[in-house]
């Protein structure tokens, strides 16, 4: 394919154009398949991802096994082995693609494998498996009761348990699986966020900004006063994580407090093309956190994924709502806030034990949210601690790399990352995303060197002494 003539605005920052998802011309087969042809097409002929995840190479590995070498000997069932092999982290269309908009050709290839994936959910409905693996409050409402939580766990450490799990939701024997609490993270820090409530509000409501008090309309600034979207993941599977997201903002001067309400933030929904029940969520999550944006709180959530679902897919979706909008822009990765409070002279450096040697990962969902490496900046400026960043994906990716068909794939997406963390023998390893974390040190195990991952933000808490 010959390059277009012109690069206008191609060298400039990608463009985002909206999903247009409730135009019936969204879901036209016919119109997604003539798409699809033109975006291959244009992939074939430049290649660049082709490291990225298993999707590029099974496209190249697929026109090239033909005998004209060309896209069209192509059978089209391979169109759909590609689209399964998307997972939607958005490194290609953030970091490798030059055909990106404000480019004329327009490739933006994460939302067209999100439309492949929605028009087949429309066609043929969710696989039971699916829905059972993207429901994360259900399962962790019945893992989460107390002593069920100690039987599930059990069950998912043996052998028969994951003979069962592979035989009813195709989940691979080795792939790792989390862990459940009935100490939820929501247990641990409410009844003292309660206590905290102000004189004069309801229990659950945010307390409103008083006349003539400062408020910030900029990502820029911080309000210094936070409120905890703890996540599906974050409140049942690792608690701990909350729990020391509110040690390191309360020992910065930072109250937190958690939302009223939540549910899941819909990114395992959006995984399966489950579009309308990405709405259904966004309709209970977005009045909640508007109350708590208008009440003057910042929001933060300790799950790479969930942020970008609040900052970029969410918005995407729906660009004419304000509420949404307003959401966005309070929405923040918590080591963003920390090194925001930094660059304002607010964030505390009485560090009391240094960390040594970190192996750091950084998740793509993070990578592709444009901050920065702001884990890292925060890590750095703690003494006695040198970091190994390593910015290639794990290969986890929502449940991509616990299914049976595509467990090969995420590991082999995934080994140099582990072969890396291996290598640095450092005295710490960490990902912001806890999967990703699970899924190097299943990965680390595999190698005969199982370690448990941690977290930057207890890692952080442990600098702190606190």
């Amino acid at each position: 394919m010959t390059p277009a003539s012109g690069r206008e605005g191609s060298l400039g920052a990608p463009t985002r154009h909206p999903l247009d998802w409730r135009n019936p011309a969204f879901y036209d087969p016919a119109a997604l398949t003539r798409e699809l042809e033109r975006v291959f097409e244009i992939c074939h002929g430049c290649r660049r991802c082709f490291s990225l995840c298993n999707a590029f190479p099974t496209l190249f590995n697929a026109i090239d096994g033909t005998a004209t070498g060309e896209l069209e000997s192509v059978d089209k069932k391979v169109f759909a082995e590609v689209v399964d092999n998307c997972y939607l982290c958005d490194m290609c269309f953030m970091t490798k693609c030059p055909y990106v908009p404000p480019h004329p050709w327009n490739v933006d290839f994460p939302h067209l494998m999100l439309r492949a994936k929605a028009v087949r959910a429309k066609r043929d409905g969710l696989k039971l498996r699916d829905r059972v693996l993207a429901s994360t409050e259900a399962i962790g409402r019945i893992a989460g009761i107390p002593v069920v939580a100690e039987v599930v766990n059990a069950v998912n450490r043996s052998s028969a348990g994951r003979a069962l799990l592979a035989k009813t939701l195709g989940v691979h024997p080795e792939a790792p699986v989390p862990a459940y609490h009935w100490r939820t993270a929501r247990r641990r820090l409410g009844r003292a966020r309660r206590a905290q409530e102000p004189q004069g509000t309801r229990p659950g409501e945010p307390q409103a900004i008083r006349p003539g008090e400062p408020q910030a309309t900029s990502t820029e600034t911080t309000r210094g006063r936070v409120a905890l979207f703890a996540t599906c993941y974050g409140n049942r599977n690792e608690p701990q994580l909350a729990e020391d997201l509110a040690a390191v903002f309360e020992h910065n001067g930072i109250p937190v407090r958690l939302a009223p309400r939540e549910r899941c933030c819909g990114m395992p929904r959006l995984e399966l093309g489950d579009l309308e029940g990405v709405a259904r969520l966004k309709e209970a999550n977005v009045p909640e956190l508007k109350r708590l944006a208008d009440a003057g709180y910042d929001i933060v959530a300790p799950i790479p994924s969930c942020v970008l679902m609040f900052k970029q897919e969410l918005p995407l979706m729906y660009p004419e709502d304000a509420d949404v909008q307003a959401v966005r822009a309070r929405m923040f990765d918590p080591f963003e806030y920390l090194m925001l409070r930094h660059r304002a002279g607010l964030l505390r450096t009485d560090f009391k034990q240094p960390l040594g040697k970190v192996s750091y990962h950084v998740p793509c969902h993070l990578r592709v949210q444009n901050i920065g490496l702001k884990t890292r900046d925060v890590l750095k400026l703690i003494p006695g601690t040198t970091l190994e960043v390593i910015e290639r994906c794990s290969g986890h990716d929502g449940t991509y790399g616990v299914k049976q068909a595509f467990r090969a794939a995420s590991a082999r997406i995934g080994r140099p990352v582990a072969e890396r963390v291996a290598r640095a023998a450092a005295d710490h390893y960490c990902s912001d995303c806890p999967m990703a974390g699970r899924q190097i040190e299943s990965l680390l195990g595999a190698a005969g060197a199982p370690r448990a991952p941690e977290h930057p933000l207890g890692l952080l808490r442990r600098a702190y002494g606190i």
